[in-house]
């Protein structure tokens, strides 16, 4: 697969997991009553993130905001806050990604450039597809629990003491959203590799002496075992070689030479 179409099927996957967390925040049924004890009855209740609502057998249906978030429980605020924040990582992940396109020329923009949008774009959407699954597990955990402690209740005879809830259709949109944002962002991390141009992959690393240029005069070398004394360099004129006298006898400077 190339790298301009798995783009913009990444695009197109990860929009379509955005539209899709949108529209599962947004829904009303997120639980639905349990009819599976009573399935003739005359009132209907489902719940949603930001209302309940009453659907009557006449087909008259009243929805209630919920007006206060300090009533609700925590898990509940926690559910909202990581849809809202998967919606936001979406969206800003498609103005990035719309940028990012290669199809899409603005101005001088180089492949590196595209691609390193092309990634902060695949890692939005990651991680909105991230928090979208991640809350409506937590809500969906929470129905369970809650379901479980209602049919225990009924089993010991507190039948009325409140209403068994299941999985509305609004959990099933919101796994599948955000699976596709998953994907899409997963795409798009893949085809950043492709824009990456070749030159930059492999650079070549060049080495410079940090001393200065020494510059080094041929001469004749003397071979040696190695073991002979360093002779040091003698200075000042006191210390030249002295003279031999003439009866072959070597003469060494006095005291009074230096003067």
């Amino acid at each position: 697969m190339s790298t301009t179409i798995c783009q913009v099927v990444g695009f197109i996957v990860s929009s379509l997991g955005v539209a899709g967390c949108m529209v599962s925040t947004a829904m009303d049924m997120w639980s639905m009553q349990d009819l599976y004890d009573n399935p003739v009855t005359a009132v209907f209740q489902y719940q949603g993130l930001w209302r309940s609502c009453v659907r009557q057998s006449s087909g008259f249906t009243e929805c209630r905001p919920y007006f206060t978030i300090l009533g609700l429980p925590a898990m509940f605020q926690a559910v909202r806050a990581l849809m809202i924040v998967g919606i936001v990582l979406g969206i800003l992940g498609l103005f990035v990604c719309i940028f990012a396109l290669k199809c899409v020329r603005i101005g001088s923009m180089e492949d590196s450039a595209k691609a390193n949008m092309t990634l902060t774009s695949g890692i939005m959407f990651i991680v909105a597809g991230l928090c979208a699954i991640t809350g409506v597990s937590v809500f969906a955990n929470m129905l369970v629990t809650n379901f479980w402690m209602s049919t225990t209740n009924m089993y010991q005879g507190m039948q009325n003491v409140q209403n068994r809830y299941t999985f509305g259709s609004a959990l099933f949109v919101g796994w599948v959203a955000g699976g596709l944002t998953l994907v899409g962002g997963i795409m798009m991390c893949l085809a950043c590799r492709g824009l990456i141009p070749e030159e930059s992959r492999y650079k070549a690393v060049s080495y410079n002496a940090s001393g200065r240029n020494i510059s080094y005069r041929t001469g004749p070398y003397k071979v040696g075992s190695g073991y002979e004394p360093e002779t040091k360099a003698r200075k000042g004129a006191g210390y030249e070689e002295a003279a031999r006298s003439e009866d072959g006898r070597r003469s060494y400077p006095s005291k009074y030479d230096y003067v």
